[in-house]
């Protein structure tokens, strides 16, 4: 059955005010459209959740979309500070935000118990660091096959709603992963909800050609959502590139709240969904993002009566 449909209407129906968001996407995959979304929608109170919240959070945040953030190592890549994710935490413009962070293994580590439906998960590495002093969820158990060695734990995550994108998935969710896959695969598993972006929609012989590809499968997907660009101004592997500038541009962009909230009503609320915000960034631009083409080696995967 399919479960293809739009960014509006995933975004409505997946979530409400209060439940707690992952956005999925380590370097590349980023829901940006997906995050734009809800704030265009309105939405508040949300526990935002996501390793190296970048601009997607540091925008939410600034639209006052967010009441808690759980996070690993928060700033803009290769510039400096998310500059309204410090306001909210520092001065609490435009409200206060509860934060609980970890690192990044720390994270994705509760996700995967999360995905997996265990109790908590072993960190050893949080004994070297300063972490647990802050965060009371990090804890230590007695190592059950050596009792005098001391083990960091964290509990499993499990968001009420994963934003996750892919490539490319069939209209029923099967769904197609190349390049970093990061959290993204242990994210969807461990939400009640899976909002799955993707840059295209193929047909299920498309997805049956190379089936190792095939990190989602559909039966844990809700929303399928076809979203060129939807990644932007992150990347998407193998069909386009990183929009650097863009990074840079945001540490003036968001140097003040009103600024800030100036770009949001130019880039997301003065569009109505992500198509017109792909043609308001041009062309020219696009186009400068084109990556050059580096096909893998197929193989033959065989076909048996």
């Amino acid at each position: 059955m399919t479960k293809e449909t739009d960014t509006n209407t995933a975004i409505a129906e997946a979530v409400d005010d209060g439940d707690s968001v992952y956005l999925g996407g380590f370097t590349h995959l980023i829901p940006f459209a997906s995050g734009h979304e809800m704030i265009r929608q309105g939405y508040e109170d949300l526990h935002l959740i996501r390793a190296t919240p970048d601009l997607v959070l540091d925008q939410m945040i600034a639209a006052g979309c967010a009441s808690a953030v759980t996070f690993s190592w928060a700033g803009n890549p290769g510039v400096g500070s998310l500059r309204a994710f410090r306001r909210a935490v520092e001065d609490g413009v435009p409200n206060e935000i509860d934060i609980d962070e970890y690192s990044h293994f720390g994270l994705v580590s509760r996700l995967f118990a999360g995905a997996r439906d265990m109790p908590f998960v072993p960190v050893r590495t949080f004994l070297g660091s300063s972490l647990p002093e802050h965060n009371e969820r990090i804890r230590t158990v007695a190592n059950p096959y050596e009792p005098d060695d001391e083990v960091a734990v964290v509990p499993p995550l499990r968001p009420d709603v994963a934003i996750v994108r892919a490539q490319r998935a069939s209209p029923e969710g099967d769904a197609h992963l190349w390049g970093i896959t990061g959290d993204v695969v242990d994210a969807a598993f461990a939400a009640e909800t899976v909002v799955l972006s993707v840059e295209e929609v193929v047909d299920t012989e498309t997805l049956r050609s190379d089936p190792n590809r095939t990190e989602i499968p559909g039966t844990i997907v809700d929303y399928v959502v076809e979203e060129p660009y939807g990644s932007h101004p992150s990347y998407t592997q193998g069909y386009y590139g990183r929009d650097n500038e863009a990074y840079i541009d945001w540490n003036d962009v968001s140097e003040t709240h009103e600024s800030t909230l100036e770009w949001l009503s130019e880039w997301v609320h003065g569009v109505d969904n992500r198509r017109e915000y792909v043609e308001k960034l041009g062309v020219d631009r696009l186009l400068d993002l084109e990556p050059t083409r580096d096909y893998a080696e197929p193989i033959d995967v065989g076909r048996y009566a």
